[in-house]
């Protein structure tokens, strides 16, 4: 699909979903290795905002950058 204003929306909500699912996915992987005796750990930490009504965090690691690119890819498919 090419990027037009009608579908921007859509794409920012694609590569949304798709980067809180990659970041998910490679929390996970951690949690596993790690509960499986091998210490493995790639995050920078927690990156986002906090009002006082509102606080939104993000852990950044691999998976949050492979999920943004699979979000452009899932992007250009449909």
């Amino acid at each position: 699909m090419k990027l037009t204003k009608k579908n921007l929306q859509p794409l920012v909500a694609v590569v949304g979903l798709c980067t809180l699912g990659g970041s998910l996915a490679w929390f996970i992987v951690e949690i596993i290795l790690n509960t499986a005796g091998i210490p493995f750990s790639i995050s920078t930490g927690r990156i986002g905002f906090d009002i006082e009504i509102l606080a939104l965090y993000l852990n950044v690691n691999p998976g949050t950058v492979l999920g943004m690119a699979g979000g452009f890819f899932v992007f250009r498919i449909i």
